[in-house]
C-alpha cells in the first residue's frame, strides 16, 4: 500500500472535478442557447431578405411563410420573457424582449395587410441586431 500525503483527499479532488466538469457543461448550454436562438434570427432575416429580393416573384404564399416562420421565433422570445424563468435576467431586459415581439407581431400583421417590401427593412435589423447581441454576451468575459 503506497503512502499518501494527509493533505491529499482523492475525493475532494473527484468531487472538485466534477463540479467544475457541472458548471462549463452548463455554461456551454447557455452558450449553445443564445447560439442557437442567434441563428434562428439570422436564418428568419435571411428569409425575410430573400423574400425582399425576389418580391415581385415571390406572391402572397412566400410572404405569409417568412412572417410566419419569424413570428413563431418571436413567440418564443416572448414566451421566455413572459414567464421570465431566469432570475439573474433584469425584468428590463424582458420587458424590452415583449416590447420587441408585440412590435414585431404587428408589424407582420400590417406587411400581411397591405404588402410592401420596404416593410420588412425594420423586422430584418430586429433581427440582425438582437441576434448580434446574443452573439456578442456569448464571447463577453465573465465577471
Amino acid at each position: 500500500m503506497t503512502k499518501r500525503p494527509h493533505h491529499t483527499n482523492p475525493y475532494a479532488s473527484s468531487t472538485y472535478k466534477s463540479a467544475a466538469h457541472n458548471y462549463a457543461a452548463q455554461g456551454t448550454r447557455q452558450d449553445d442557447t443564445r447560439s442557437t436562438e442567434a441563428k434562428a434570427l439570422l436564418k428568419a432575416a435571411k428569409m425575410l431578405q430573400d423574400l425582399q429580393n425576389g418580391w415581385e416573384s415571390g406572391g402572397l404564399k412566400k410572404i405569409e411563410e417568412a412572417l410566419k416562420h419569424n413570428r413563431q421565433i418571436w413567440v418564443l422570445f416572448y414566451d421566455n420573457a413572459v414567464s421570465n424563468s431566469d432570475p439573474a435576467r433584469p425584468a428590463s431586459l424582458s420587458t424590452n424582449v415583449v416590447n420587441l415581439a408585440n412590435f414585431v407581431f404587428k408589424r407582420s400583421m400590417e406587411i400581411l395587410a397591405a404588402p410592401e417590401p420596404e416593410k420588412l427593412n425594420i423586422l430584418i435589423s430586429i433581427n440582425r441586431e438582437v441576434a448580434n447581441g446574443l452573439m456578442a454576451r456569448k464571447t463577453e468575459p465573465s465577471k
